[in-house]
């Protein structure tokens, strides 16, 4: 992998590192800046072609997928104390509950050994693939909202845990109180995977403070949906790395508060 722009402020990576990346040096270039007690650092990861699509003809993100990105998509989720995914995603992308791999292992020193997953749902419906528990993983807690009404919650509550439910919001799910309660459970990092209409509302809550885009070097054509879906919102970011591996674009960009 080769750095092609970078904000040394936000990558701290050493000189040693600067031009081509090992995974040390990668881990450095995404590493999450120094947080003060009581904030959080939401970021979102996605795939994107350069015709802008965010999935192949399968519907699914995987089918663009590069091994650049791969690489990316591991260490993130290593860094991360949440995931974020709409229960929509979790379906059609097969999630199941996260769990980390080398060569990434050593950076969860400190923290539990696998990430939590959020998954967000306003009917407050478990994704099958994150009600069944896995050895060697991180757990998994349903934020939804009221209107998914008491059968739903408690269900979920019967599958996950009692502790396990955020409720966020009446008719719709509040990203804003979301984000604090999951940083209130000592989850500050947080790692945004998608889909495209959970991003759009993050971005809308002014919750997100960082955006990881990986544009492969692909055509696809056809009506296929991009990262964001829903009403118009406007955000602006700054580029803050930029690097090339394979023909795909890796890069990092943060909102003007940050």
């Amino acid at each position: 992998m080769r750095v092609l722009l970078s904000d040394d402020d936000l990558g701290r990576w050493s000189p040693g590192h600067v031009g081509v990346l090992d995974s040390e040096g990668l881990a450095l270039a995404y590493a999450h800046p120094r947080l003060p007690a009581g904030r959080s650092w939401v970021r979102a990861n996605f795939i994107s072609t350069l015709d802008g699509a965010a999935a192949g003809d399968d519907g699914r993100s995987g089918s663009i997928n590069t091994s650049a990105d791969r690489d990316v998509f591991g260490l993130l989720r290593a860094l991360a104390d949440v995931i974020l995914v709409g229960a929509g995603t979790a379906r059609v992308e097969g999630y199941r509950r996260a769990s980390v791999r080398a060569p990434w292992l050593g950076l969860r020193q400190g923290l539990p050994e696998h990430p939590t997953m959020a998954v967000f749902s306003r009917s407050g419906d478990v994704p099958p693939g994150l009600s069944q528990a896995r050895d060697d993983s991180g757990d998994v807690v349903l934020v939804t909202c009221q209107s998914a009404g008491a059968v739903a919650i408690d269900r979920a509550r019967n599958v996950l845990g009692e502790g396990q439910v955020i409720i966020a919001g009446d008719t719709s799910v509040d990203l804003a109180s979301a984000v604090d309660s999951l940083a209130g459970r000592g989850l500050p990092r947080m790692l945004c995977e998608g889909g495209p209409h959970l991003m759009r509302d993050l971005t809308a809550s002014g919750r997100l403070d960082e955006l990881c885009l990986t544009i492969a070097p692909t055509l696809v054509a056809g009506h296929r949906p991009r990262i964001t879906a829903g009403a118009a919102v406007t955000a602006d970011l700054t580029p803050r790395l930029l690097i090339e591996s394979q023909g795909s674009l890796l890069g990092r960009w943060t909102t003007p508060q940050n």
